[in-house]
């Protein structure tokens, strides 16, 4: 007999058949047991073999294991190429022509499963995540709304008082040219009289003629008050 009857596996990985024999006469016949692959249930091919007295043996892609009347073929790296219909034959030394073949197994290779990148992962996974840094992110957003508000609001009251100061650049007074000094002089005429300490009783034949006395008077922009 050969089992298990069918094996779905995918490439790269490894499928394990068991073939069980039952020898009627002596235990001590000396037999072999051979493995075929049979394609497109029309051509077999020998893969392996193995006798009632070889120990495990490793073959390049089959491990054989001689568990007596049990035999185990591991097919080892499976590629597509290495789907079909297995089976195996034992071939007894002592009975003329005595071959027996056992019932076919079949196995599939599928193509082997993609590898997920971790770019790749799916997004219910990243669900969460994103949830959670969306919910962070409207958080601070709203945060600093408000500050803007507060500050806002308090420069506004501010400067209805009048609280808030210019800036240095609008307190800087304005250099406006004021046009120069002129001094303007200006001339009046007046008559002084000039007193003089009582002068002694001259005759009218001895005394000199009347004489008119100029002055020049400059006074400063400011004129000073005097009680007059």
């Amino acid at each position: 007999t050969f089992f298990p009857a069918t094996l779905t596996l995918p490439a790269g990985g490894s499928a394990t058949f068991f073939c069980n024999i039952s020898m009627e006469s002596d235990s001590s016949s000396e037999y072999s047991l051979n493995w075929y692959k049979e394609t497109n249930h029309t051509h077999a091919q020998k893969i392996a073999e193995i006798s009632w007295k070889t120990p495990p043996v490793m073959t390049g892609k089959y491990l054989l294991t001689n568990h007596t009347p049990s035999f185990k073929i591991k097919i080892l790296n499976l590629q597509q190429n290495d789907s079909g219909s297995y089976y195996c034959g034992l071939i007894n030394f002592f009975e003329y022509h005595k071959v027996m073949e056992s019932n076919r197994s079949h196995l599939i290779v599928t193509a082997a499963p993609e590898k997920i990148n971790a770019t790749d992962e799916p997004d219910m996974e990243e669900g969460k995540p994103l949830d959670h840094i969306k919910t962070i992110l409207l958080s601070i957003l709203l945060q600093a709304g408000a500050v803007v508000l507060l500050v806002f609001g308090y420069l506004i009251v501010m400067y209805r008082r009048g609280g808030v100061k210019k800036p240095p650049s609008e307190n800087v007074p304005v250099n406006e040219d004021k046009p120069p000094v002129v001094s303007v002089s200006t001339v009046d005429y007046g008559v002084l009289e000039f007193q003089c300490n009582p002068c002694p009783h001259i005759p009218p034949e001895i005394r000199l003629a009347d004489q008119t006395e100029y002055a020049t008077i400059i006074f400063p922009e400011k004129k000073p008050v005097t009680p007059e």
